[in-house]
């Protein structure tokens, strides 16, 4: 690691004096960082050196005494030399500790959150959560790391050391250095918050620093597709044929509320046909494993009549290509459409929602909206339209 200014010296605590003998204090400056310590010694002001941070004259009282403190110093010295060779980080608190014996038992940030990670990718992954869900987490990781080197110039830091004043500085990081907007701060500090309870909760640390913090976050107006928008990117003559499946996939999308994960792993096999003839898409949401149930309307169904002559691997119904790559050609498809926005992906749940709202039993879906709205869930609050419709399409009430 980059070398750090390292500095002891010795003052005297001349408010504690007693019987004309003050206490001599030492302390610690490394890289801005400071500690400091009781040499557990006294000395008279008289003998004191302020300028040469020692005891001054020939006596044998002052040679004992600057002995003792040039024992100290070269001790502190020898420790801060240890840590710097062996670790990637060093602060004044941390050689203190060590000095006075307190050993290395020290609990890491980033090293916590390493484990938590591995941990996660080994029992939850594949069981109850997403390999994207950990690719998330992995981001917010990186983002804390970078936060560190670009504020303390360290790799990583001890629980002991944070304060609470490091989540508000990450906050302020987050929001300037990164461009992150607000609405996107409260889940990207949660994981932060997560490693600090759990330092507290093993014992590392007395107190959680992080404890009550909260950031408001303030959320846009959710974009969607209005009936005319949505016709036009239905009608429109795209340039390739590559174009057009992307166009399709989006349109079946907007009829069906599929998320992106969703339609991406959607097989025939899931498409089930009832008594009536009416087909219906049943499986497992990928984000959480919820069974859901929705019905094809007209438009959805053709798309998937359309697309089965492909003959596509695993039995899928779409050929979906990553993420990134739909929502580019998605604004292949927004210009020659001539929208005044690019969609997204995500925005095709969004329109599926308001579609059934403005055209499939309105009062209906009002008092569905309502009643998930009054279930207290802030979540449920927040997609009570997508729920909604999908009670209305997997219920059959539309009329």
């Amino acid at each position: 690691m980059a070398r750090s200014t390292f500095k002891v010296l010795f003052y005297l605590k001349r408010q504690a004096e007693q019987s004309s003998k003050a206490p001599i204090m030492g302390r610690i400056t490394i890289n801005g960082t400071i500690s400091q310590f009781s040499c557990k010694l006294s000395i008279s002001p008289k003998l004191w050196d302020t300028k040469a941070n020692k005891a001054t004259g020939k006596s044998v009282v002052a040679q004992r005494i600057n002995e003792k403190l040039e024992n100290i110093k070269t001790n502190i010295g020898k420790q801060y030399q240890r840590i710097c060779d062996r670790d990637s980080y060093v602060t004044a608190e941390k050689v203190k500790n060590a000095w006075l014996g307190f050993g290395d038992g020290y609990q890491l940030l980033l090293q916590t959150f390493d484990e938590y990670l591995n941990d996660f990718e080994k029992n939850r992954v594949g069981k109850d959560r997403k390999a994207s869900t950990l690719e998330n987490y992995r981001k917010q990781y990186r983002r804390l790391a970078a936060f560190l080197q670009y504020e303390y110039k360290v790799e990583d830091i001890p629980f002991k050391e944070l304060k609470r004043e490091f989540i508000e500085k990450y906050v302020v990081y987050l929001s300037t250095v990164r461009g992150m907007l607000p609405g996107t701060l409260p889940n990207a500090i949660k994981k932060l918050k997560l490693m600090s309870y759990t330092a507290f909760k093993n014992g590392w640390i007395a107190s959680d620093p992080f404890a009550g913090f909260r950031v408001a976050g303030k959320y846009r107006d959710r974009r969607f597709l209005s009936e005319s928008e949505l016709q036009a990117v239905m009608d429109v003559q795209v340039p390739n044929y590559k174009t057009a499946i992307v166009r399709d996939i989006f349109v079946f999308c907007c009829f069906t509320g599929l998320a992106y994960a969703d339609v991406q792993k959607l097989s025939h096999d899931d498409i089930h046909t009832d008594e009536r003839g009416d087909m219906w898409i049943i499986d497992n949401r990928a984000k959480t494993g919820t069974q859901f149930r929705v019905k094809l309307l007209p438009v959805a169904k053709s798309l998937v009549e359309k697309y089965n002559r492909l003959r596509l691997p695993d039995n899928k119904v779409f050929p979906v290509k990553d993420g990134n790559s739909m929502n580019m050609s998605l604004r292949h498809v927004a210009r020659h459409a001539g929208l005044s926005f690019n969609p997204t992906m995500h925005q095709a749940r969004h329109t599926f929602a308001t579609f059934v709202k403005l055209f499939y039993n309105a009062l209906l879906f009002k008092y569905l909206n309502n009643t998930i709205m009054n279930m207290g869930n802030d979540n449920g609050k927040e997609k009570a339209p997508d729920y909604a419709a999908n009670y209305i399409l997997s219920n059959n009430l539309c009329c």
